[in-house]
């Protein structure tokens, strides 16, 4: 019996679950928890992992459209950069060897989870950044959009080419690169930035998963029930993380993720044994 059927869907009600509970950040451990249980390889991982994300971010970044807090030409603009580049990510995911994924993976966790923790804790202290001069991208009060310019404009197609990039190479969304992006270039409320970023995520998973379901690579045995269990553990986690503080879960869920971060590393540096 294929008990990867079975596991499957388990694994997706724990993504969504740190999805709710965290933001979109918490699909980054997508691939490593595919990894570990199902013997995948990153290149196999990624676009079930993609798939997951594209449902669950588009649940969410509609619930934002609806509630007027998603900037729909800031996500777009994003994402269409993002979309010119995931499929040269996906592209090299399916040629380079899966010893250097896993420690490039490893490397973006310990990125990621260092990062987040740090921020959780300025929060927890009270501490706030002072910025020296504003963002690029500014929100005019009186229309409640974004004010474009060349600085703004080149700032998000950077940061959308990027997530695009890490997305295909490696399945994790982006979420990590476009909400610090958003929050340091752009003046948008946090509640709009990670709607946004959800919207951008959502365009950019969608669009490697078509892509690799199209070039054969992705295993849709496997990535419709990961992805539906990613959505109902998404609804779960978000009704109980109401009622749980935000910053001391992000702290927890990025030493989760650094643990993780050091055994990809270990798998990565195995593989050459």
């Amino acid at each position: 019996m294929d008990y990867s059927i079975l596991i499957s869907p388990a694994l997706g009600i724990l993504v969504g679950l740190l999805m709710g509970l965290t933001g979109a950040g918490g699909g980054i451990l997508s691939v490593p928890l595919l990894v570990f249980a199902l013997h995948l390889s990153v290149a196999e991982a990624a676009p079930v992992a993609l798939s997951a994300i594209a449902l669950a971010a588009g649940v969410g970044a509609l619930l934002g459209l609806k509630n007027k807090i998603l900037r729909y030409k800031a996500a777009g603009f994003m994402a269409i950069f993002g979309l010119m580049l995931s499929p040269v990510g996906l592209w090299l995911a399916q040629r380079a060897p899966n010893g250097p994924l896993l420690i490039l993976f490893s490397l973006t966790l310990f990125y990621s989870s260092t990062n987040l923790y740090r921020q959780a804790s300025r929060e927890i202290l009270g501490i706030t950044d002072s910025a020296s001069k504003p963002p690029p991208c500014l929100l005019d009060p009186s229309i409640g959009k974004l004010a474009w310019n060349i600085p703004c404009a080149r700032a998000l197609m950077f940061s959308g080419g990027v997530a695009g990039f890490l997305s295909g190479l490696l399945g994790v969304g982006g979420g990590f690169v476009i909400v610090p992006a958003l929050k340091r270039y752009t003046d948008l409320p946090v509640q709009s930035i990670v709607a946004t970023s959800l919207g951008v995520l959502a365009v950019i998973s969608a669009g490697g998963a078509v892509f690799s379901a199209a070039s054969g690579n992705l295993n849709l045995l496997l990535a419709a029930p990961f992805s539906l269990g990613a959505l109902g553990g998404l609804l779960i986690g978000a009704a109980f993380g109401k009622k749980i503080s935000g910053s001391r879960l992000q702290q927890i869920f990025s030493l989760l993720t650094f643990a993780v971060a050091i055994s990809l590393m270990a798998k990565g540096i195995k593989s050459y044994y």
